[in-house]
C-alpha cells in the first residue's frame, strides 16, 4: 500500500511541476483554496473577485464531487470558471487541473483561484502546481482543527479565519487557534476575515497583490524584471515579518 501511495504521489507531482513551470512562464499566480465543506470558500471567491473587478484577470478552478453551482456562482461575477466534479473523488489532483488549464486558458499575468473539494485530509497531499495553500477555517468549526489535520495547515502558507462576523456570538477564542496552527506550521500567517461583512479584506487583497507582483515579475525575461522579482520578495517578507510582530504582541 505504501509503493501504491507513493507511486501515486510521484505521478502527481510530475504533472504538478508541469503546471507550475506554465503558471511560472505566463505569470500567473496561482492558490489552492482548501477548507471544510461550508468554510465559506465560494463566497469569499465572489467577493475577492468583485473587489479586484478592473484590477487585474481572475479565473477560478471549482472542485466538487457533483453539481455546477459553485462554478455558476463565480461566472455571475463575470469571471471565467471551470468546474471539475471529482464523483467519489475526495481531491482535485495535478492531472485535473492541467486539463483544466487547456480548456480555461487563463490570460497571462492573471490571478488563478483554485476552490478544492471539501475535505481537510486528502488535499493536503496532493500538490497542484499552486504558489501557494490556503486553508480557510470558518470560526463556526471549533478552535482544534490545525491539531486535529495538522497536514493540511502545515502544507497551507496561510490560514482565513473566516466568518468573524459571528465570533460575538460564538465561544471561539482566536488566539488558540491561533497558536494551534503555529504548533504544526510556526510560519502560517493569519487573517481574520469575513467574506460576508468584509472584514480583513483589505489584508487579504493587499496580501494577493503583492503575491501577484511577485509572479508577474517572475514570467518576465529581463534582468531588470529579475532584480524587481527579488526586491518584490524582499519587501512581500518584509511585510510577514511585521505581520508576525503583529501577532507576537497579541494584535491579529
Amino acid at each position: 500500500m505504501v509503493k501504491i501511495e507513493q507511486d501515486i504521489l510521484a505521478k502527481n507531482d510530475a504533472y504538478a511541476a508541469t503546471n507550475r513551470n506554465y503558471f511560472r512562464e505566463h505569470g500567473i499566480f496561482a492558490l489552492n483554496l482548501v477548507s471544510s465543506p461550508g468554510s465559506g470558500k465560494t463566497t469569499l471567491l465572489v467577493r475577492t473577485i468583485d473587489a479586484l473587478q478592473g484590477r487585474y484577470p481572475v479565473c477560478v478552478i471549482e472542485g466538487d464531487q457533483q453539481t455546477s453551482r459553485d462554478a455558476d456562482r463565480i461566472r455571475a461575477t463575470g469571471a471565467p470558471a471551470i468546474q471539475i466534479n471529482t464523483g467519489r473523488g475526495c481531491h482535485l489532483d495535478a492531472f485535473m487541473v492541467g486539463h483544466a488549464l487547456e480548456e480555461l486558458r487563463p490570460e497571462d499575468n492573471s490571478l488563478m483561484l483554485i476552490e478544492n473539494v471539501g475535505n481537510l485530509v486528502c488535499p493536503a497531499s496532493f500538490d497542484l502546481g499552486e504558489a501557494h495553500k490556503v486553508a480557510i477555517l470558518s470560526v463556526t468549526e471549533g478552535e482544534d482543527k490545525p491539531l486535529k489535520y495538522p497536514d493540511m495547515f502545515a502544507a497551507a502558507d496561510l490560514m482565513l479565519l473566516n466568518k468573524s462576523d459571528l465570533l460575538p456570538h460564538l465561544d471561539f477564542d482566536v488566539t488558540l487557534t491561533i497558536d494551534y496552527a503555529r504548533r504544526v506550521n510556526p510560519g502560517i500567517r493569519t487573517i481574520v476575515i469575513s467574506a460576508s461583512t468584509g472584514e480583513g479584506m483589505d489584508e487579504w487583497l493587499d496580501w494577493l497583490a503583492a503575491q501577484m507582483d511577485i509572479a508577474v515579475l517572475r514570467g518576465a525575461k529581463t534582468a531588470e524584471s529579475c532584480i524587481a522579482a527579488f526586491e518584490a520578495e524582499v519587501l512581500a517578507l518584509e511585510a510577514l515579518l511585521a505581520a508576525g510582530s503583529r501577532f507576537a504582541l497579541g494584535k491579529v
